[in-house]
């Protein structure tokens, strides 16, 4: 793997860690998935691929982000306005 690409998914890794520890399974859950899923793809070498693959992951960050974005806006409706 080219050294800007490792870096790449070091920094993609750290990033998905960082986003899963309010994941609403758990962050347990989440790092396990998640180590799982980067071991599955540790021997790629076709440079093409690991580019897909890292925009997969961050696709998967733009979605964690809308998740909690909408969980904590569903908190905030739920406190400020009644079910009426």
């Amino acid at each position: 793997m080219a050294k800007s690409l490792r870096g790449e998914v070091l920094n993609l890794y750290k990033n998905l860690l960082y986003l899963g520890r309010e994941y609403p399974k758990g962050a347990d859950y989440f790092r396990s998935r998640l180590k799982a899923a980067f071991l599955k793809n540790k021997d790629e070498k076709d440079p093409e691929k690991i580019k897909q693959l890292i925009a997969r992951g961050e696709f998967v960050i733009k979605e964690l982000e809308a998740l909690y974005f909408l969980r904590k806006y569903r908190a905030l409706k739920h406190r400020y306005y009644s079910d009426d």
